[in-house]
């Protein structure tokens, strides 16, 4: 009798961040946050705060924070069609 493989480990610890997490708007979006914006945005930018469809968006430098504000509404249809629903009605982009 042969013996199976074991399991690689990204899948038990993937199911445990997944139990894990807060379920609440805000943890939600971070978990797609770089899938919905790409790399780059989410390297200069990271979601730190929601309140009422607001979400609050750290960036890196006043110039992220300018370009995040012309593409919120852009990045909340995508964060939307995500996240199935519509749990972010507008960005907000503060400086760190």
């Amino acid at each position: 009798m042969s013996r199976r493989a074991p399991r690689p480990f990204s899948l038990a610890l993937g199911g445990l961040t997944d139990a894990l997490a807060p379920a609440t708007p805000l943890a939600r979006v971070q978990q797609v946050w770089e899938q919905a914006v790409g790399a780059k945005i989410a390297e200069a930018g990271r979601p730190t705060a929601e309140r009422d469809g607001v979400l609050t968006v750290a960036c890196a430098d006043a110039v992220w924070a300018a370009e995040l504000d012309l593409m919120g509404p852009e990045l909340v249809v995508r964060l939307n069609r995500i996240l199935g629903d519509e749990p972010v009605h507008k960005l907000r982009c503060r400086i760190l």
